[in-house]
């Protein structure tokens, strides 16, 4: 256990580590040892300290190997725990006093958000903090009486009602550069969209012109562009050949295979029902390639 360690971790400012880096930080060098700085915390105590899982307890570590704060000795491994040495670049002062007065007046000088900071505003003093619990109730009193006499923070919410006449915020009479009333020739009803001119009453499917396919389903009298209900359309229509297709495939595959089959079956039969012709065939096909051996095209064969 190394306290002064501790005790520099403790001190790094927020810009140099996060809390939760920190706090990792700080269990590292709780189990390091003075001289040497080697720890070995283990995985299980930095998650306990921090309060994170495994995952992100793994990448706060690599966070502070990153920043040069720690670095990895030896790779922890199943039943063996991982080695850190703790500031290899030098052991930073633990700061005084002054140095975290001056470190406090600078944060408290800064913006809350940068983002959102205006150059030469003052910002406003820190209410006084309260002591007991009457100082909350009369804080709470006097911004009841605040908000009674229309001072301090409305309340939130969306506006009710009109506002008055000296904040209206809209001028009176109707904007400039829209047209007055209804144009010439207006019914001043709803509009309305013409009826469909088509002969059909649904539209063709988007790909029958474009493949050549009959407006319509022929199977009808009269021309019905969606036949979806008695699955006549285009589309069923491709999508059945095709099916056909892929089950004829299937079924010559299906006819190939069982003729080969019984081919063997027969081939198998005729040689246990004759053995004699099968081993006089296999003398012919030794003899035949005996003699294919032995002829003139033989290079092995001797020359006359």
């Amino acid at each position: 256990m190394s306290i002064h360690l501790m005790l520099v971790a403790a001190y790094l400012p927020d810009d140099v580590v996060t809390q939760s880096q920190k706090l990792a930080l700080m269990k590292i060098c709780d189990s390091a040892d003075d001289e040497t700085r080697l720890s070995k915390p283990g995985m299980k105590r930095v998650r306990a300290w921090v309060g994170v899982g495994e995952k992100r307890c793994t990448t706060i570590v690599t966070d502070l190997v990153a920043k040069g704060l720690i670095e990895r000795v030896e790779v922890g491994m199943l039943g063996r725990r991982a080695v850190y040495r703790v500031f290899p670049l030098g052991v930073p002062a633990i700061p005084s006093t002054d140095d975290l007065d001056a470190r406090f007046q600078a944060a408290d000088a800064a913006p809350k958000n940068p983002r959102l900071a205006r150059p030469g505003v003052a910002r406003a003093a820190p209410s006084k903090p309260a002591m007991t619990h009457e100082d909350i109730d009369a804080r709470a009193d006097l911004d009841a009486m605040s908000l009674a006499a229309g001072e301090g923070v409305k309340e939130a919410g969306f506006p009710r009602g009109n506002p008055d006449d000296d904040q209206s915020r809209v001028p009176p009479g109707e904007p400039k550069g829209f047209p007055q009333g209804n144009p010439k020739g207006s019914p001043g009803g709803t509009p309305s969209f013409p009826s469909s001119t088509g002969v059909l009453p649904f539209p063709p499917t988007p790909a029958a012109g474009a493949a050549g396919e009959p407006r319509g389903c022929p199977k009808h009298s009269t021309p019905a562009a969606s036949c979806r209900g008695c699955k006549t359309n285009p589309r069923s229509a491709r999508a059945a050949r095709d099916r056909d297709r892929a089950e004829a495939e299937r079924q010559s595959q299906r006819e190939f295979m069982d003729n080969w089959h019984a081919d063997q079956a027969r081939a198998r039969q005729v040689a246990q029902d004759r053995p004699q012709d099968v081993e006089a065939a296999r003398l012919l096909a030794r003899q035949a390639h005996r003699a294919a051996r032995e002829g003139p095209g033989d290079a092995r064969s001797p020359k006359k």
